[in-house]
């Protein structure tokens, strides 16, 4: 949308990984893909293999894949593994002790709802509405039918070719994790998104607003590496003596698709074989902020 961008895009694109497919596309290419597209140069970047995810059903498939794992594993190893998932309340980390070797944290925003964690992470927490759009039935002309999905100042994600979704706000400091969003906080939101997403699509004004959900991000702090996940142990904030080992992996914020599968595989091979030092040192610079060591 502005000049600066569109010179970052294409040095990335120069850069990109072969795997990560990026076409660069004219206006008229561009507008052959999603007509009534409205583009400010007469350059656009098509990925023609990206997706969108829909995050509960992505976590519940990774969920049983590793399920799928440890019986694969259980198969050709002597010893049997098992994978199981519990659900119960937990008022403090400590209720873990003695009956783990280690514990991961991966709560999200909803970290500093442990006691052991509240105001001591330099998490900036932020509240974002997305908005569900349908076009009306008197309206036959819909999204194409293998359009893609659109990323600007706002982005439209394509659900169907008469269904979208279009996100996401920003409200920064928010503690509400609710996915309820009030007819005042919509209104809101639609004001907000709108005007971005008809921008780059203005047909979308033609569409219903049929809803909206919000969630709650944990968004990392801002430093000269940029915005970086908060991995490592954190042993050293607990009370007394520990036989389990206890690890955070949080701060993901809005990448967390992107950061998951690489640190995760990263914080594993930490766990296991009780080496924080396997994990890169701008991941755990974080420990050495002043919010967090004062309470210390």
């Amino acid at each position: 949308m502005n000049m600066k961008n569109m010179t970052k895009f294409i040095d990335n694109v120069k850069t990109s990984l072969p795997s990560c497919r990026v076409d660069t596309l004219s206006k008229e290419a561009a507008l052959e893909l999603v007509p009534g597209l409205c583009v400010s140069f007469d350059t656009t970047f098509y990925m023609p293999e990206a997706l969108n995810i829909q995050s509960q059903n992505y976590l519940q498939a990774l969920f049983w894949s590793c399920e799928n794992l440890v019986a694969e594993s259980s198969t050709f190893d002597s010893g049997k593994k098992l994978l199981q998932l519990h659900r119960r309340p937990v008022g403090r980390l400590s209720e873990f002790e003695g009956e783990y070797d280690a514990v991961i944290l991966c709560l999200g925003a909803k970290v500093n709802m442990l006691p052991e964690f509240s105001g001591r992470l330099p998490l900036r927490t932020c509240r974002g509405v997305i908005a569900h759009l349908e076009l009306p039935d008197d309206t036959s002309e819909g999204f194409p039918e293998r359009g893609p999905s659109i990323l600007s100042d706002a982005w439209i994600a394509v659900q169907s070719p008469r269904e979208l979704h279009v996100g996401s706000t920003w409200e920064w400091k928010s503690s509400n994790s609710s996915p309820y969003v009030s007819p005042d906080e919509a209104s809101s939101a639609l004001s907000e998104l709108l005007p971005k997403a008809s921008a780059i699509y203005p047909r979308i004004m033609n569409w219903d607003f049929t809803g909206a959900r919000a969630g709650l991000r944990a968004m990392p702090p801002l430093t000269s590496h940029g915005s970086l996940p908060l991995l490592g142990c954190i042993n050293n904030i607990m009370e007394g003596n520990q036989t389990c080992k206890y690890w955070l992996f949080g701060g993901l914020g809005a990448r967390g698709l992107l950061y998951h599968g690489w640190l995760g595989n990263l914080l594993a091979h930490a766990v296991l074989s009780s080496n924080e030092g396997l994990i890169p040192s701008e991941l755990t610079s974080w420990k050495n902020t002043t919010q967090f060591l004062d309470f210390k």
